[in-house]
């Protein structure tokens, strides 16, 4: 009974995934006419907007059913400290750091994302590695690496021409493993939705004024941005910061941040198809290959691993008092 409901989620988790690995190209669309800390603000700020109603009307339901909707003041600071450390440093490091660092070097560095999220729930939920996610971390990563396309030769970590940039996307990844990891614990608490909105609201009132210092002419080329652009805004406001966060959080509402987690490796796999689709790249059968081995471990880790602690659950005898 519980394969349909796991598959589901591993289905919603393919969204995510495909809409999130759409993010670099959205990003460097807008990017002809703004600069990175704008690029990251403004769709945020749309995708905040888009909330604001939703949220309210919750809010108002839950009010109507004698639920108290008042924040005390940790989970304020707590929502605070998730906007900032996480969605802040995810989406603003990563649109910068990708500017100054190889794309190889980028590549290489997300894969540090799934066990990054591992480190961080072990230490904020005190989840467990079990053989069944060590073994599909290890086919999620073959599967990446030969699908990635990652450029050997012109790897380089250590070289300073680029260390601001891999430190800038090091941090990216730690900050969404963090996210990740941390909204879990507020989940228990609130709606993904709520959770959602609270922590944007951290975004807003601590990029605004970064933004209006170091990039105001974005606000003043608002009437002259042409389609391409305004299209890709929408796009990362709707679906990058809005739809695809909703679901997420929706599914980490059921799966371990762990289990989640481990799809974050399709996210190479769905760029280098995105990339063919759009950009007309070639498309080997070792990408191919690499991401089905992706696909596999994820539905291992969702599906498999749950069925196995239902059937686990069923065969306790309950004792007699």
């Amino acid at each position: 009974m519980l394969a349909l409901p796991r598959l589901r989620d591993w289905g919603l988790l393919l969204i995510c995934n495909l809409t999130w690995a759409s993010q670099f190209v959205m990003v460097k669309l807008v990017q002809q006419q703004m600069g990175p800390v704008f690029a990251t603000f403004f769709p945020m700020a749309l995708a905040t907007l888009l909330l604001i109603p939703i949220v309210g009307r919750e809010k108002r339901l839950s009010s109507s059913a004698g639920r108290s909707v008042r924040l005390p003041p940790r989970d304020i600071s707590e929502f605070i400290l998730i906007g900032v450390l996480g969605q802040v440093v995810a989406q603003l490091f990563v649109t910068w750091g990708v500017r100054l660092s190889l794309a190889s070097n980028a590549a290489l560095l997300m894969l540090a994302l799934p066990v990054s999220t591992a480190v961080m729930a072990f230490f904020f939920l005190g989840e467990r590695m079990t053989p069944v996610r060590w073994l599909s971390f290890a086919l999620a990563l073959a599967g990446v690496l030969e699908c990635s396309g990652i450029e050997w030769k012109e790897l380089n970590l250590t070289s300073s021409k680029f260390l601001l940039g891999n430190l800038m996307i090091f941090f990216s990844v730690n900050g969404s493993a963090f996210y990740n990891a941390y909204s879990k614990k507020l989940l228990s608490r609130y709606s993904p939705l709520q959770v959602l909105l609270y922590s944007y609201y951290a975004v807003f009132g601590f990029l605004l004024p970064i933004t209006l210092y170091t990039e105001p002419q974005g606000f003043r080329d608002l009437p002259h941005f042409n389609a391409v652009v305004w299209a890709g805004l929408i796009l990362l406001a709707l679906f990058q910061y809005f739809l695809s966060m909703v679901i997420f959080l929706n599914v980490l509402t059921r799966l371990d941040a762990t289990q989640a987690a481990l799809s974050n490796y399709l996210i190479p796999f769905f760029g280098v198809v995105i990339a063919a689709i759009v950009l007309q790249e070639r498309l080997t059968k070792f990408m191919v290959a690499g991401g089905v081995l992706v696909l596999a471990s994820t539905l291992l880790v969702t599906v498999y691993e749950e069925r196995q602690r239902a059937r686990a659950d069923s065969n306790v005898v309950p004792t007699r008092s």
